[in-house]
């Protein structure tokens, strides 16, 4: 493979802001809709097609059916920025697209079949001999559309508008559909591997939950022992369903934690709602804690229950089925809540959305 853009590259990053921003403040913005799947760099000279993560590692083999459409529909030389998902029905379903990452290649194929990955397209690094990462931004997505004007499912060119008004309906209805806020792109920015030159909008939200347990930090010793994360949970028809976590302490504030919460041991499992999990070995379909699975394997997920009596305020962006997609951020104590009133009730549920109208829009398909 010779392209005038070779891997490794790292694709460009973003930093976060609150609401969509002024582009007269940025010297013109283009918004695109925030893809939830796997950042990928595609390089594709002639026959060879090769699928690079945003840490440079491959996907390529497990992706077969992405590879194949490329190779059909991909200029004869280029290197794209863009991401893979995987969608079912009208939404994108990240649990899914994690599914593909699997050792066996009989088990990628399968999977390939019955929940084929798609691509969508949001920048162009390089095509035939030459390379466009020095110019802007504008002038890259010009030759990105004309370059992908006749493309197909599963590959895509993603939806564009320079209209703040349009980008906060988007912001405000794509989620529905399982994407995962707004990107802003300066019009006259160039490539930039590894920098946070694009601008990202994503939902903020808070939620009570109950705190169930919680997990020690790695560094944590018997002489010094420090909290990692808090597990959590939310109550529903009689149960208390394991919803995420919340890190992210600084190292004082870790001990302080640990401290705090050792009253609230529970020292019989039997006794806690999370008990009957304890007997779990391997097999973990609900992502239960204190169970491991083939994207933990040679972690220590084993975790310290405490009786469920204290309530904490925690800040999340959104769900992935009935659990927070990301880990949540501390917000605070509520002494004033009764753990029991804690459930999905009060999370917010996004309108419906139809993803092909994300896809299929004026200005990508």
């Amino acid at each position: 493979m010779r392209l005038p853009v070779m891997p490794p590259v790292q694709p460009m990053l973003a930093k976060s802001v609150k609401g969509i921003p002024d582009p007269a403040r940025h010297g013109g913005l283009v918004f695109e809709p925030k893809w939830d799947g796997f950042r990928c760099i595609v390089f594709r000279d002639g026959d060879e097609v090769e699928l690079a993560s945003r840490n440079t590692k491959p996907l390529t083999r497990y992706f077969p059916e992405v590879v194949e459409a490329m190779r059909r529909q991909l200029p004869e030389r280029c290197v794209l920025d863009g991401e893979i998902f995987v969608a079912i029905g009208d939404r994108l379903e990240f649990e899914k697209l994690q599914e593909r990452i699997h050792p066996a290649d009989s088990r990628v194929r399968l999977l390939a079949q019955e929940t084929p990955a798609g691509y969508v397209a949001f920048d162009l690094l390089a095509l035939g001999d030459e390379s466009l990462v020095k110019e802007p931004f504008e002038v890259r997505r010009a030759r990105l559309e004309e370059a992908l004007a006749d493309v197909e499912p599963p590959v895509h060119l993603t939806r564009t508008t320079t209209d703040p008004t349009e980008a906060e309906d988007w912001f405000q209805q794509f989620e529905g559909a399982g994407l995962d806020g707004v990107v802003a792109k300066p019009l006259g920015a160039a490539y930039q591997e590894n920098t946070r030159t694009m601008l990202k909008i994503k939902h903020e939200r808070t939620a009570d939950v109950v705190l169930a347990g919680y997990r020690e930090h790695k560094t944590s010793t018997p002489e010094q022992p420090l909290l990692g994360s808090m597990l959590l949970g939310l109550w529903h028809e009689g149960r208390l369903h394991h919803i995420g976590v919340s890190a992210s302490f600084t190292a004082k504030r870790r001990a302080e934690l640990y401290e705090e919460l050792q009253p609230l041991v529970c020292e019989d499992l039997s006794e806690h709602p999370w008990g009957e999990w304890s007997e779990w070995a391997i097999a973990n379909p609900d992502r239960v804690p204190g169970t491991q699975s083939r994207w933990s394997q040679g972690k220590d997920l084993s975790f310290t229950p405490l009786r469920p009596e204290r309530v904490l305020e925690v800040g999340y962006d959104h769900m992935e089925g009935s659990r927070f997609r990301h880990t949540a951020q501390f917000k605070r104590w509520r002494p004033d809540r009764d753990p029991e009133s804690c459930g999905y009730d009060q999370l917010e549920e996004p309108v419906s959305y139809d993803l092909n109208e994300v896809l299929g829009g004026p200005s990508g398909r």
